[in-house]
């Protein structure tokens, strides 16, 4: 099982950028996609990013295209997410996730989130 812990989040103005992270620790060498999904108040989990093991394949939620940006260095296991342009309606938990495939909604395991907050 993989576990992942978050980091980064924060309260920023509408316009400014922020970076999130998240470190994956497995108790094997396998390898495996990392992502980001989000919740925001009173809706559905929206799928956010996914990058593969080699970081050559990745994908984006609607939302967040030209905006976000996926990464990953797994030499310190860990992937990143830098989001610029933020909007208030980017206001959400963030939820690191991962699959040992590509998938927008099929995940193995998840992070505890951590909060962003963009005000107007």
């Amino acid at each position: 099982q993989v576990q992942l812990v978050e980091s980064g989040g924060g309260l920023v103005q509408a316009g400014d950028s922020l970076r999130l992270s998240c470190t994956a620790t497995s108790p094997t060498f396998s390898s495996y996609a990392l992502g980001w999904v989000r919740q925001q108040p009173g809706k559905e989990r929206e799928f956010v990013a996914i990058i593969g093991w080699s970081g050559n394949n990745i994908a984006y939620g609607d939302s967040v295209k030209g905006r976000f940006t996926i990464s990953r260095d797994n030499a310190k296991n860990t992937v990143y997410l830098q989001m610029n342009s933020l909007k208030p309606e980017d206001t959400a938990v963030y939820y690191c996730v991962e699959n040992p495939y590509l998938s927008r909604t099929d995940f193995r395991s998840w992070g505890q989130g951590t909060q962003v907050t963009v005000s107007s």
